[in-house]
């Protein structure tokens, strides 16, 4: 073999020719595997909501808004009673939603709490044998819940602490301290759904701000409530902020902040 056969040969180039970049496969893959992924969720979040008459499932708690209902179980719900108590209403055929005394109205208070109101316009709250009622006119801090999301599953905790389940004689109550199998329920909703496509699960308050000092007053402009319409921040460092965002705990240490200045309308 003389020196010309060695040298490795390649395709010609012209002048003003850009030369062609080989293809990236590794990279399609992933985006296709990626693509397949995103397709078989969407599949079957579209059965599970046609299984329920169009009641899709939330994942967290800003798609609570509007009419949702409790699911409790495999297609059966909480129910409103004629007396203001509760219970687990008769399981629904396959394609069927839940009935009206099982629809009920979610208020998104805060990033952490919500309220819910029946069809008879009464909000619910828990009495002093911990059984869920609804029998409240307005908002008070034992009409706010707390929405518990762990790996993909749910639980609801009262004012009291516990988390509601159905006891033995079929009422809904709020008494165990930890969520069980027993405990797990699914928000779902009626409301048109917002589109997953660019969405990162960031609230905007957190999206549009630079700086922990921008985010706190991003969010202290959404929850405060003066008379005089001023806004009124604690001059306390932000640093801790920035550890608590690490942490997992912003928004408990950013409510924390709110409700020193004693300036949130859901700051109890």
């Amino acid at each position: 073999m003389n020196d010309y056969q060695k040298v490795k040969t390649s395709k010609l180039v012209f002048k003003g020719e850009k030369r062609k970049k080989p293809k990236e496969k590794k990279k399609k893959h992933k985006k296709r595997k990626k693509d397949e992924e995103q397709i078989r969720k969407e599949k079957e979040f579209a059965e599970d909501m046609n299984a329920h008459g169009g009641w899709w499932k939330t994942s967290q708690i800003e798609e609570f808004k509007g009419t949702i209902a409790i699911e409790m179980g495999k297609h059966t719900y909480i129910s409103a009673m004629d007396n203001g108590f509760f219970t687990v209403g008769a399981p629904r055929d396959e394609g069927d939603g839940p009935d009206l005394p099982e629809q009920l109205t979610c208020v998104v208070i805060s990033d952490s709490k919500v309220a819910f109101k029946t069809g008879f316009g009464k909000y619910l709250s828990i009495d002093r044998n911990n059984k869920v009622v609804g029998i409240s006119d307005a908002i008070s801090s034992k009409e706010q819940w707390e929405p518990v999301f762990e790996e993909g599953k749910l639980a609801l905790m009262a004012s009291n602490g516990c988390f509601i389940n159905c006891n033995d004689e079929g009422d809904i109550v709020a008494t165990s301290r930890s969520a069980g199998s027993e405990e797990l329920v699914q928000v779902r909703s009626i409301s048109e759904r917002k589109s997953n496509e660019d969405d990162d699960g960031i609230p905007v308050e957190e999206k549009t701000a630079k700086t922990s000092k921008d985010c706190e007053l991003n969010y202290v402009r959404k929850f405060q409530s003066w008379q005089d319409h001023k806004l009124r921040i604690t001059k306390e460092d932000t640093s801790n902020l920035d550890s608590a965002k690490e942490g997992g705990k912003l928004h408990e240490e950013l409510l924390n902040r709110r409700a020193k200045m004693k300036s949130d309308r859901y700051c109890m």
